[in-house]
């Protein structure tokens, strides 16, 4: 009978090596971020930013008595300053901690963004890599997916033959998609469906702001043909305001809309299977983990340098003997 009670509390008896389940259960998901941006990967990227700005609504900022509102070079000066702010900007990234299994992730996912862009690119807007861009940001972090949608934009432009002036606003435009969703709320908290509804809505918002910067940048280049749509050097806000607006519906409109349906579509479809994968990818690569150089231990003894684990280390004497 004793041994019965005692064998029945030993099977009860906590087991202290394991935590509980309901703390397993409570413990905060952290999720890991490829990069973890510094005060100068920062301040590059609000500079990069800032002038990107001046990049694309020049037209709209400029008061009629500057000198850049009746300028042609414009256009041409911001092309050529974008390219080097953005090597700039991810050259600092690189250095905040951009390590082998960042830049290993980094090509991946830039690769396969760049196939998916032909996929429809040019027909009727339909871009399958916007829902890739915006997925990676979101599980990767901000700074991850600015370098993964300038990277991939570069890369895309390359594989179709898409160089020209417009190709550093797509990047900066790309870099700013993928950012922003590594900005949104929740990254640690929030999972299922609310996420992935989440990130439908600010895939589709992401595609529609997308086409509207994009066409500030073509916009200028119109400026000397006879139309009630172009731009105007000189003129009041309010008109050549309301010339961008009839710009944008006529001519982009119908790509701008079928960008932010494909992107919902597949974010839908599949977001969580893809979060999963990205998130399973991260945790595997161990981002987070820090990088110690030490003596290591195995069953609590010092294990020496060629000896294999599990086994304590021989004194010199002891090693001279066997050999």
């Amino acid at each position: 009978m004793k041994d019965n009670a005692a064998a029945g509390r030993k099977d009860v008896a906590p087991d202290r090596r394991n935590p509980a389940p309901d703390r397993q259960n409570t413990a905060p998901d952290r999720q890991a971020r490829a990069i973890r941006l510094g005060r100068r990967s920062i301040a590059a990227l609000l500079l990069v930013s800032a002038v990107g700005v001046m990049a694309f609504g020049w037209p709209l900022l400029a008061s009629s008595a500057s000198g850049l509102a009746h300028s042609q070079d414009a256009p041409w000066l911001f092309a050529a300053l974008l390219p080097l702010l953005l090597a700039v900007v991810v050259a600092a990234i690189a250095d905040a901690g951009l390590d082998a299994k960042a830049i290993a992730m980094l090509g991946v996912l830039a690769a396969a963004g760049a196939a998916l862009r032909p996929l429809g690119a040019g027909t009727a807007g339909i871009e399958p890599m916007f829902f890739l861009m915006v997925l990676s940001g979101r599980v990767l972090g901000p700074g991850f997916g600015f370098v993964l949608g300038s990277v991939s934009m570069f890369a895309s432009a390359l594989l179709t033959g898409g160089v020209g002036p417009w190709m550093p606003f797509q990047m900066l435009a790309m870099g700013w998609v993928s950012m922003g969703a590594g900005l949104l709320p929740g990254p640690d908290r929030l999972r299922g469906v609310r996420e992935v509804l989440m990130l439908a809505g600010y895939g589709a918002v992401a595609s529609l702001l997308y086409g509207t910067v994009m066409n500030l940048q073509g916009w200028p280049y119109i400026g000397a043909l006879a139309s009630g749509v172009s731009f105007v050097p000189g003129d009041p806000l309010s008109e050549n305001l309301a010339r961008f607006v009839a710009y944008c519906l006529a001519t982009s409109l119908g790509w701008d809309v079928p960008r932010a349906v494909v992107t919902v579509t597949a974010t839908l479809a599949l977001g969580p299977t893809v979060l999963k994968a990205l998130r399973r990818a991260t945790r595997r690569a161990a981002f987070d983990a820090p990088v110690t150089f030490g003596e290591a231990e195995a069953c609590g003894e010092p294990v020496a340098c060629g000896e294999p684990p599990g086994r304590p280390a021989r004194a010199p004497a002891e090693r001279r003997r066997a050999v």
